[in-house]
């Protein structure tokens, strides 16, 4: 068997890179198929020519969406999310959120990118959109994709990145000025896969160098997070980590229980209204499996 990695998929179909840089097409063993871009594996040769992967390697990070019917794995063995918002089209408060959430659960650290900063009448406003999340003290970085991305290259140093982000936020611009093969290299996935233009659907890894990779994700729509538990909701929001345990009630739902420490901290004013509105929709999203 050889060690491979896995950069790109299209259902039960895996291209892989082997040590000397050679791609192989490769199906999983079996029915199961719970593999991700990303995912380190070790691969055997089938008679037709290609490959079996026999076995997946120890993940340190998964990153997947989920609803209350299926999951979508994302990527695996990323470092870092960078999730791309622009100063248009407007971007969604919910979606940011629901990423960073599911980047804390899988610690997993997290970059905010404001593309289109060239478009400076609509700059005041989304940086004014963001702003909560600086105070929060997430990373948050303003560029323009179309005139340099250099002062983004220091974050991608001996990382693993995902880019994220709603559809027409500017990510292939970004892919396309850090990895000018980029499209190339894609052209080849498709072919080698038989999808043609399908695999947009799916996350594609680029190497920056030796020890910086990038994956490119399909734009997102929605990020479900039906798979977390009350527990990993909670600690995604970093405002809340000092009041957790602080509630009269250990079983507070943080609504109209009294003596809440998380609604007294939001009347207080320390607890930013918009960020309460998305956990108490996630709440009651995730509750509905209990």
């Amino acid at each position: 068997m050889q060690d491979a990695l896995i950069v790109a998929a299209h259902g039960r179909q895996y291209l892989v890179e082997l040590a000397d840089g050679t791609t192989l097409l490769c199906f999983p063993r079996g029915k199961k198929s719970d593999l991700a871009c990303g995912d380190r594996v070790s691969v055997g040769m089938a008679g037709d020519g290609r490959g079996v992967i026999e076995k997946v390697d120890a993940r340190h990070s998964l990153l997947f969406r989920s609803n209350e019917f299926r999951e979508k794995l994302i990527a695996a063995n990323v470092t870092q999310m960078i999730v791309v918002v622009a100063t248009e089209p407007s971007f969604s408060d919910m979606l940011i959120t629901r990423s960073l959430v599911a980047a804390a659960s899988q610690q997993i650290r997290p970059l905010l990118v404001l593309n289109k900063c060239d478009l400076a009448a609509r700059l005041p406003a989304a940086r004014a959109a963001l702003a909560v999340y600086g105070r929060l003290g997430y990373a948050l970085l303003e560029l323009s994709a179309h005139e340099s991305i250099d002062m983004l290259r220091p974050y991608l140093d001996r990382q693993t990145s995902v880019l994220v982000g709603q559809s027409g936020m500017g990510k292939s611009t970004l892919l396309n000025a850090l990895i000018p093969d980029a499209q190339a290299a894609t052209r080849e996935i498709s072919a080698a896969l038989d999808t043609g233009k399908h695999t947009t659907t799916h996350a594609r890894l680029y190497h920056l160098d030796a020890h910086s990779h990038l994956i490119d994700s399909p734009g997102l729509q929605e990020f479900g997070l039906h798979h977390l538990d009350l527990h990993e909701l909670e600690s995604g929001f970093p405002e809340f980590t000092p009041l957790l345990g602080q509630c009269r009630f250990r079983d507070c739902r943080h609504d109209q229980e009294p003596g809440c420490a998380l609604r007294s901290a939001l009347e207080n004013g320390e607890i930013d209204p918009r960020r309460f509105a998305c956990y108490r929709a996630l709440r009651t999203e995730i509750g509905r499996k209990r």
